[in-house]
């Protein structure tokens, strides 16, 4: 039996989820869609009868929004929420705002999953004259964080994800968890990636093959020193979870119609 559950999440579906766009840092809130995910996933857990202690969330508004839809159709929207850009998506760089279809008919499928999917490869970084990094680093959330706006990333490989939110997990969430409490992370499809490889031990090669649909909650069971009791498991209908793993691994490809 389980030491200690905890369930983790990418944030339901944004905007630019849904134009198909590298979002990263850049602030979106949910699409319609999206909504209807968190809704859908605060239902499916409110079902199977979980009760929370506490969330952690990024500080992009996505998050946030997921984790106040799933917590207010459980009924539960007492529960402290905490944030930290730490749990922040991987900052795509200079990759930000492009699409990422029309990138893989330029550069091609395999040079974007690279992008989107290795682990130690980083994107060009972000540069003052991108559209979008004045609303990026002029965004007064970031100075409340750890660490000095100037430390802030430019660009992102999931390595880096991965060593900037070790130290939020072994200081913040870990106490919680070994003192008993329930906890819900509403987080990115990089952020949760980086933690599922930390936990389940994930080599290096074989993070790039795993792919988070959003909206789905993902169940880890843990021993007494937090090592898997076995894999990750999605909760909900498996036929449309791999349906919806599918469409993201897609995102990446060039469109039938432009072949």
């Amino acid at each position: 039996m389980s030491k200690y559950r905890l369930v983790l999440l990418r944030h339901g579906e944004g905007a630019w989820n849904k134009e198909n766009r590298f979002c990263s840092w850049v602030d979106q809130k949910l699409s319609s869609d999206g909504i209807k995910e968190a809704q859908n996933c605060g239902k499916q857990l409110k079902a199977l009868g979980f009760e929370f202690d506490l969330v952690f969330t990024s500080v992009l508004s996505r998050s946030i929004q997921t984790a106040w839809l799933i917590l207010e159709e459980m009924g539960q929207e007492w529960v402290p929420i905490q944030s930290s850009w730490r749990l922040n998506e991987r900052h795509y760089g200079a990759l930000i705002g492009l699409n990422r279809a029309e990138m893989a008919l330029n550069h091609g499928e395999e040079q974007v999953k690279i992008w989107r999917r290795s682990y130690d490869v980083t994107p060009p970084p972000i540069t003052e004259s991108h559209p979008y990094y004045e609303e990026i680093y002029n965004d007064r959330r970031y100075k409340c964080s750890d660490v000095s706006q100037d430390n802030l990333p430019k660009a992102e490989s999931l390595k880096d994800v991965l060593d900037r939110l070790l130290p939020y997990w072994n200081e913040k969430i870990v106490p919680e968890l070994k003192s008993g409490k329930m906890i819900l992370i509403s987080a990115h499809g990089n952020s949760s990636r980086a933690l599922l490889k930390h936990v389940e031990g994930i080599s290096d090669e074989d993070i790039i093959n795993v792919t988070l649909p959003t909206g789905v909650p993902i169940l880890l069971e843990l021993d007494e020193n937090l090592h898997p009791l076995g894999p990750h498991q999605f909760l909900g209908d498996q036929e449309a979870i791999q349906a919806a793993i599918k469409k993201v691994e897609d995102q990446g490809k060039v469109k039938s119609a432009e072949k």
